[in-house]
């Protein structure tokens, strides 16, 4: 099939691609760029010392932790749903594949108040929890727990649509020699899914480092207890230290552009590797 892209030859195309190269500066290149400016304008050592303060260290360790907990329990989930939903017909199929786009429809801040009414004290659960001295809410496991269900569509829908269209010839087959459930999947299913895989994982981890609503709704917001990055850059903000709100900000934006290479690597390799295939097939 013949490419569909092609080159402008009229003097509004050009137009057209150049109003989208000016909004692409003007809305995400610009703002990026300003966050940098403004966290070294005071300076290397101003930086260095609102990096090293105990709130930044704690909040971006508090904000790796939910990525590094959500990222692995999401690919299991993923894979569960993707496997269940394209392997087997059976009653509510549908309605579970609709359900798994709840996260995509609500709201972040009604899923966090929703989570706070369940697993807070006001709720049976939450006060169970606490008569067992558990606390979910105003702490890191809500935090979690939030992150996990805003995220949880991502890597599922990934790989919904990719193993519907792969089938389960080979999987089949491999079964009919003997395989197990385990070996098929390692030999047969993962490489099939590998790079849609890591991408969804990339995606999930970038969707989970940012996180504000429903976030900001279950932590309660208590420095050097429950704030992530995203929180701190507001409470910074709000208590007017600019410089130090600049340096958080700019450790999300450094995160960000670490995912916005990963992603474009991965995406990269898998147009490669399609290309590769189709002249394999040509040949």
């Amino acid at each position: 099939m013949a490419s569909t892209i092609k080159r402008p030859t009229s003097a509004h195309q050009w137009i057209l691609i150049g109003l989208g190269i000016v909004l692409t500066i003007l809305m995400l290149i610009v703002p990026l760029i300003l966050i940098f400016t403004q966290a070294f304008s005071g300076g290397v050592e101003l930086l260095r010392q609102n990096l090293s303060e105990d709130y930044m260290q704690h909040a971006l360790g508090l904000t790796l932790l939910a990525a590094v907990l959500t990222v692995p329990i999401n690919l299991v989930f993923g894979i569960l749903l993707a496997w269940c939903v394209t392997h087997y017909d059976f009653f509510g199929r549908r309605l579970l594949i609709t359900l798994v786009e709840i996260p995509y429809a609500t709201s972040p801040v009604v899923a966090g108040f929703c989570y706070l009414v369940v697993y807070g004290l006001e709720g049976v659960i939450g006060q169970w929890l606490y008569e067992k001295d558990v606390q979910l809410m105003f702490a890191w496991p809500g935090i979690i727990m939030v992150t996990v269900f805003v995220t949880a569509p991502y890597i599922a829908r990934i790989l919904m649509p990719l193993m519907q269209k792969q089938g389960t010839e080979e999987e089949i087959a491999a079964l009919s020699l003997g395989a197990t459930g385990w070996q098929i999947f390692r030999h047969v299913t993962l490489p099939n899914i590998k790079w849609a895989l890591l991408y969804g994982a990339v995606i999930t981890n970038a969707r989970a480092v940012g996180e504000f609503g429903a976030v900001a709704v279950v932590s309660g917001t208590i420095m050097n207890q429950t704030l992530t990055l995203p929180l701190l850059v507001e409470q910074l903000n709000n208590d007017y230290k600019t410089a130090a709100a600049f340096t958080a900000a700019a450790l999300l934006a450094c995160m960000a552009l670490l995912t916005l290479i990963l992603k474009t690597t991965m995406e990269w390799r898998q147009e490669r590797r399609e290309a590769e295939a189709k002249d394999d097939n040509a040949n």
